[in-house]
């Protein structure tokens, strides 16, 4: 069997898996590549999809059981999850085991994320990039002196935005619902004709 038919035949055989494959299984698995745009491991993309595609209470052992991992990764996936504040234990009376939700709102679970994201990985590359231009602009003259001082204006006013945005949820949302509303179609729509 040549290289091109082993790999048809592994192709088509991972198609006829997808299609029998539970919906909510799938929706789980695209979402999970989603989640991987967003700075979560596959895993824990895919038990974040779980908890919001289900809306439902889940115990750590449903949730491995149903994703079919290991209820040391969905810990794990859970604790990352909790520290996102994408996800929050629910205490169930009458049962002993730890469940676990979705945050309902998938607005404030974007704003979370891009807050969390903002944190852990613009902020110190912000803190490098400004270090060094301001090494640079000291030793630079003229012209060069100028760009070097407009980069880091730049730098400062998309920190002070996304501070001003993600620190104040309140202004995150009123922002997304005017965006939503079609608000910058209508701006762009205003700019076209001028």
């Amino acid at each position: 069997m040549g290289v091109l038919t082993v790999l048809k035949f592994q192709i088509n055989q991972n198609d006829e898996n997808e299609v029998s494959k539970d919906p909510l299984l799938r929706l789980v698995d695209a979402w999970g590549a989603l989640g991987e745009l967003f700075g979560f491991s596959p895993s824990t993309a895919r038990v974040s999809a779980l908890l919001i595609a289900t809306g439902e209470t889940l115990s750590l052992g449903e949730i491995a059981e149903r994703l079919q991992i290991s209820r040391g990764n969905a810990s794990m996936c859970l604790k990352e999850l909790r520290t996102w504040g994408v996800a929050r234990l629910v205490p169930t009376p009458g049962d002993r085991r730890d469940h676990y939700e979705s945050e309902h709102d998938l607005w404030r679970m974007a704003v979370a994320i891009a807050r969390e994201r903002k944190r852990r990985e613009f902020d110190p590359a912000l803190d490098d990039a400004l270090a060094v231009l301001e090494g640079l602009e000291a030793g630079a003259d003229g012209a060069e002196r100028a760009r070097f001082a407009e980069i880091g204006e730049f730098l400062r006013t998309l920190d002070r935005f996304g501070r001003q945005i993600f620190e104040n949820e309140a202004a995150a949302l009123s922002l997304i619902t005017l965006l939503k509303s079609g608000w910058g179609d209508q701006a762009s729509k205003s700019s076209e004709r001028a």
